[in-house]
């Protein structure tokens, strides 16, 4: 048992100095979902923070309070006015083009004192196709004109309402979109690594070579797992390492059980690649079968985009990929700070695919 151990460990080793040896795998395996990170982490910081809108300005007015008004506006983080925009014609351009959200119009009357006070009413202008933004626009301008009022005009209010905030924090778009960067980086350890390596070793006749030794299958395989853990928990832990030093995501999950879920989660989707990888003589047999597999995995378990948006029936589904647990898992540890005994769904599921997976694994895997 001790010799057989030590072939694993031996392979183990060797495969993980190619790895690092390896720049492009460098590249793909640690480097390339930093990018994601980057990309989708930028993209839903921005939309996670206050709503904006990107309009013109177009005053005809010379009052007072017609230009307090315009350098208000433009110190409103909720306006990004473009100020490169004069006329109306201009205007109608841009929003036809939709390069802008709307246009406030200020007529030649905006800000006349009438009665001791200033007067007038502002247009807002937005393409049909725009109306939702409009709207909103529209909305908000109604707030601003209403607390601008409320200065000049006493009027009393039956009726009010008021907020109030709850001691809970809810999950923010980047928190949902790091779990799933997670998922789709343990996705390229565990499938793409297997069938872009096994059928060139058997091009090569490595594995055949392998054969004529008293190497089994079973070691072969404990080895790969070996090493795509390991080197699959270097690429997560510097996207842990980015998401919290670039986008402060707050881990309130302990870190020794999240690294033993990811552990299980790269091992569980690994035999998806083995099973793959395996049985595929060529790449050009294991490339259309990866992608019947992966791309459903990659859309429907909640990689990039949450699977609360879609439909309800296709969430019930979607809940059985093999993915989907492991998705979930991590978000629920590192955002909701759930513990490994808390995931018992999940856990379940991921087991599940495990004795499959291996199973097929194991019964179609050839040498050659």
């Amino acid at each position: 048992m001790k010799k057989e151990l030590y072939t694993v460990l031996v392979f183990t080793r060797l495969n993980t100095r190619r790895f690092f040896r390896d720049r492009l795998a460098l590249f793909f395996g640690i480097m390339f979902p930093l990018i994601f990170l980057f990309v989708f982490g930028g993209i839903s910081g921005k939309s996670a923070n206050s709503v904006s809108f990107k309009v013109a300005l177009i005053n005809e007015s010379n009052t007072a309070f017609a230009k307090q008004f315009v350098r208000e506006t433009h110190a409103n983080k909720v306006f990004k006015v473009d100020d490169t925009i004069t006329t109306l014609g201009a205007a109608n351009d841009k929003m036809n083009k939709s390069q802008l959200d709307g246009t406030i119009v200020l007529p030649p009357d905006f800000g006349k004192v009438v009665d001791g006070a200033p007067t007038g009413q502002a247009k807002i202008l937005y393409t049909s196709n725009n109306e939702q933004a409009g709207q909103t626009l529209t909305s908000i301008m109604q707030t601003e004109f209403k607390g601008i009022n409320s200065k000049f005009v006493s009027v009393a209010e039956p009726f009010s309402v008021t907020g109030e905030r709850t001691k809970n924090k809810a999950l923010t778009s980047f928190d949902y979109t790091f779990a799933g960067l997670l998922g789709f980086s343990i996705l390229g350890i565990g499938i793409f690594g297997p069938i872009n390596v096994f059928p060139e070793l058997k091009k090569q006749g490595i594995l055949r070579r392998f054969h004529t030794t008293p190497i089994k299958v079973w070691q072969y395989f404990v080895s790969t797992v070996f090493t795509q853990i390991a080197t699959g928990l270097v690429g997560l832990a510097a996207m842990f390492v980015a998401a919290i030093a670039v986008f402060h995501l707050n881990v309130l999950g302990n870190y020794f059980e999240i690294i033993a879920f990811l552990i299980f989660g790269i091992t569980v989707i690994l035999g998806i690649g083995l099973a793959i990888g395996g049985w595929a003589k060529t790449e050009r047999q294991a490339a259309p079968l990866s992608n019947i597999i992966v791309f459903p995995m990659m859309f429907l378990s909640g990689t990039f985009f949450p699977r609360y948006l879609m439909p309800h029936w296709l969430q019930n589904v979607s809940t059985y990929l093999p993915l989907t647990p492991v998705i979930d898992g991590v978000r629920f540890m590192t955002t909701e700070g759930k513990h490994l005994m808390d995931l018992g769904p999940q856990l379940g599921v991921m087991a599940i695919w495990l004795v499959v997976v291996y199973a097929i694994a194991f019964r179609v895997f050839r040498w050659e």
